[in-house]
């Protein structure tokens, strides 16, 4: 009976920590033109809440290195994520953009790239995650 028990504990433990797996990103980002400000992130997980910033997911920020500098980021459950990134380098804590709407900071994506009438969609910057990763993403 003990051994049966032990069995089935063991078994439940293996199937909470398979199903609540949770993953790192290293988050390489280059191309960052100075020292000044912040580099921020947000991370999404659906086309409603992308590039909204009440409903990131996760978001961080660090000081700008210029060149590269690289985040990790933790406790990521399997999913579908989009990263958006941009260089604060005002420290205002805004992306800042022109009369048009265009931004005057660098941004860059997970994947998708800026188009001639605004930012990608989710489905464009859309990756899978289901181990840890690293990601190289370069500001434009």
């Amino acid at each position: 009976m003990i051994h049966k028990n032990f069995l089935l504990l063991f078994f439940f433990v293996v199937i909470s920590n398979v199903i609540n797996a949770q993953h790192s990103l290293s988050l390489n980002i280059d191309g960052i033109t100075s020292e000044e400000g912040n580099i921020c992130f947000a991370i999404y997980t659906n086309e409603s809440s992308f590039l909204k910033f009440d409903k990131v997911f996760k978001f961080g920020s660090g000081k700008a290195v210029k060149g590269s500098t690289a985040f990790q980021i933790t406790d990521l459950p399997d999913g579908d994520y989009a990263i958006a990134i941009f260089h604060d380098a005002n420290g205002n804590k805004n992306l800042d953009t022109n009369i048009l709407g265009i931004p005057k900071e660098q941004i860059a994506f997970s994947k998708g790239k800026m188009k001639m009438f605004g930012p990608p969609k989710f489905e464009e910057c859309v990756f899978t995650l289901n181990s840890n990763m690293e990601m190289k993403i370069s500001l434009q």
